[in-house]
């Protein structure tokens, strides 16, 4: 019962009260008529409670940072009584927005809300209270739907510098070399038109009269190491603390995207609360790793030069390590100077909206001592 519902009442058992002591019919009239409406109300919420049916879709399950998603709330009025219409709660991750919804006897209402992915993550997206009430507003009811959705806000990747295996080396070369030795054939196989002359295995055609043609072992081409600092990255709100979280997203999808689209294999392991690893040649599976890192929530507490260290049991089939970080220290610096040191190069991408810190630029210079390539990236 809302506070009108309450006040009618009082109103209604004082005219009741009247009309006991003084015996005028205007009263009687008036209590009546309280009553009536407070009956009327009291049927509209109990039906209402009973009958009503609401539905929740999402449109999308992923859309990229940037876009939008569609929610629709579905609900059917079995109630035949006029009503007042159904205040809707709507909520997507912290943020919360109230609609009203007009309600049709025996007719379906929709209401459509527009959700925007404005950061990298994934968001619980659902109408989390409908409030009903009669025609009078008099008795008020709450319904909790229990259909809840995940969305997933996905970083957009960005054109970002090649990388370099070693001077003179893009990672393609030692399958060149390999492709041209004709000395250590791994197998034969049969003769197709086209086939260079040089490698037909001549004596062993005449002994099997067919053409034979020597086949060659074919090396795995290094893989690219991407690390992601899943540390909650630090900012001054909010708001900069998800921008940096975006970037650093972007930054490991864009170099990924750049090195799939050329067919070279990346892994990238994360150590997170939601432990996985990304490992693919394979431009089709680039999806999968935009999804895993907006499913990871960034607060991890294991400190990032540990996870350095354990990455260090791959520098033999590494080319290229890419670590990508929001905030530099003493112990991740050591850890990647020491990664260089075991061969492979070494590209970091600083994520931060001020790059000319006195204490990160004498850091850096160190990094740059041992010839680690530095990169800023501000996030949009």
């Amino acid at each position: 019962m809302t506070r009108r519902g309450f006040s009618l009442l009082l109103t209604a058992l004082t005219a009741l009260l009247c009309a006991l002591s003084t015996g005028s019919r205007i009263y009687y009239l008036v209590s009546i008529c309280f009553a009536l409406a407070l009956g009327y109300g009291l049927v509209c919420v109990l039906l209402l409670r009973h009958t009503l049916q609401a539905s929740t879709r999402l449109n999308v399950q992923s859309v990229h940072r940037g876009e939008s998603a569609c929610l629709t709330l579905t609900v059917f009025n079995r109630c035949p009584l006029p009503v007042c219409p159904a205040r809707v709660t709507l909520d997507m991750a912290d943020v919360s927005a109230a609609r009203q919804l007009p309600l049709k006897p025996l007719k379906e209402s929709v209401l459509r809300m527009e959700l925007p992915a404005s950061h990298v993550g994934a968001y619980l997206c659902r109408a989390s209270l409908l409030e009903v009430s009669d025609l009078f507003g008099l008795f008020r009811c709450k319904i909790t739907p229990e259909e809840s959705h995940l969305l997933l806000s996905l970083p957009k990747p960005f054109d970002v510098e090649d990388i370099v295996f070693a001077p003179g080396d893009t990672g393609k070369a030692a399958l060149s070399r390999t492709q041209e030795d004709y000395t250590s054939p791994e197998d034969v196989r049969a003769y197709i038109p086209g086939d260079a002359m040089k490698r037909i295995h001549w004596k062993l055609s005449s002994r099997k009269k067919e053409l034979l043609v020597r086949r060659y072992e074919t090396p795995a081409p290094p893989d690219t190491l991407i690390l992601v600092d899943q540390r909650a990255p630090v900012g001054s709100d909010r708001e900069s603390c998800l921008s940096l979280r975006d970037a650093v997203c972007e930054t490991a999808v864009a170099v990924a995207h750049m090195q799939l689209r050329d067919q070279s294999p990346v892994r990238a392991p994360f150590y997170g609360p939601h432990a996985n690893e990304f490992a693919s040649d394979n431009a089709q599976n680039l999806p999968l790793l935009q999804e895993m890192l907006a499913l990871q929530p960034f607060d991890s507490p294991q400190d990032f030069a540990r996870t350095l260290h354990l990455e260090l049991r791959r520098m033999g089939r590494t080319g290229a390590a890419i670590i990508i970080t929001t905030y530099l220290d003493a112990p991740v610096v050591d850890a990647i100077s020491q990664m260089r040191r075991m061969g492979p190069n070494i590209r970091v991408y600083l994520v931060t909206f001020d790059p000319e810190q006195e204490s990160l630029q004498r850091l850096v210079g160190q990094l740059q001592h041992h010839l680690v390539e530095v990169c800023y990236v501000t996030p949009a």
